[in-house]
């Protein structure tokens, strides 16, 4: 199951397609977008990534560009990111203003989630110092070896399955200014083979002294983190909690509520969940009062009659 859609902005601005050769004065400033450059396989078969990347860089002035969304570079399912990455990296001394990066940007009709093959996505933190947030749709070869990085805000990985030493890597990476960490944690049947004892040095909240944005979505095992997320020490000190995505339940919820205050917060998101209404109901009760904006959108029923084990997380293929 794979559901994502394209991103509609990065760094605060509105996400803009490239295409060479098009421009008729209505392109924005090079600064006042987030530029999707990628390929159709189909469509463009005698156009490469490089080429279209390459065209980038003369019709568009790179000193401006701040924002740069990867998108389909071919078969990403056959070539890995390390591909793009490489040709971005190399392109670093004429992308002096780039703050954000997003590697992947694939709908399910490009390729499945599980299918994009990614690289060690480290390398643009490395290439770029000033990089203050950086996305990567897909965890197939994925490698986050453990990196230090001043400036990096924000760190979004979306998986299907998000491997453990993936995690590992990221929490052992030196990122004091992180203040927003989206981990999508997937199934195991897709290689989500990250367990709650795996996020004990994040919840412990000795890592990343920045953080206020904290989300373990998308997991089979939501009620597990919830549980771990309820005693928690670093959610006192985070003001949005996400666990949507996954398959959350009464056990899950019940945990939260019995755990340690979370009328701190200001956002709680839980959306896709399997909540029943009377447990919808004591969520809110007990945290709408305190002015916690809480989503409980989307309430799913298990497939078949399987009861818990008919949960489903929203993107896993």
């Amino acid at each position: 199951m794979s559901d994502v859609d394209h991103l509609h902005e990065l760094l605060g601005l509105p996400a803009v397609d490239f295409r060479s050769g098009t421009d008729d004065g209505s392109r924005p400033d090079a600064d006042a977008a987030a530029w999707r450059v990628f390929v159709e396989p189909y469509e463009d078969e005698d156009r490469t990534w490089e080429q279209e990347f390459t065209a980038f860089l003369d019709e568009v002035d790179p000193a401006g560009v701040r924002a740069l969304i990867i998108g389909q570079w071919g078969e990403s399912y056959e070539e890995r990111s390390s591909y793009p990455i490489g040709l971005v990296i190399a392109a670093a001394e004429r992308l002096t203003s780039l703050e954000a990066v997003f590697v992947g940007d694939l709908t399910m009709e490009e390729a499945e989630i599980s299918w994009i093959e990614q690289s060690d996505v480290t390398a643009l933190l490395t290439a770029f110092p000033a990089l203050v947030e950086l996305g990567v749709r897909g965890g197939s070869e994925l490698v986050f070896p453990a990196t230090k990085h001043e400036r990096l805000r924000s760190l979004t990985i979306e998986t299907g399955g998000l491997p453990a030493h993936v995690v590992r890597g990221v929490l052992d990476s030196e990122l004091p200014a992180l203040e927003r960490l989206d981990l999508w944690l997937g199934v195991s049947a897709y290689g989500g083979d990250t367990g709650v004892l795996a996020l004990e040095p994040l919840l412990s909240g000795t890592r990343f002294p920045a953080l206020h944005h904290l989300g373990l979505r998308n997991s089979e095992m939501e009620n597990e983190i919830a549980a771990a997320v309820a005693s928690a020490p670093l959610v006192a000190r985070l003001r949005t909690l996400d666990l949507s995505c996954g398959t959350l339940g009464d056990e899950g919820a019940a945990a939260l509520l019995e755990g340690q205050p979370l009328t701190h917060l200001d956002v709680l998101d839980l959306h896709h969940h399997f909540l029943t209404e009377p447990m919808e109901r004591r969520v809110m009760e007990a945290l709408e009062p305190h002015g916690v904006r809480v989503d409980l959108s989307e309430r799913c029923t298990p497939w078949g009659d399987r009861g818990a084990a008919g949960r489903y997380v929203t993107v896993s293929e």
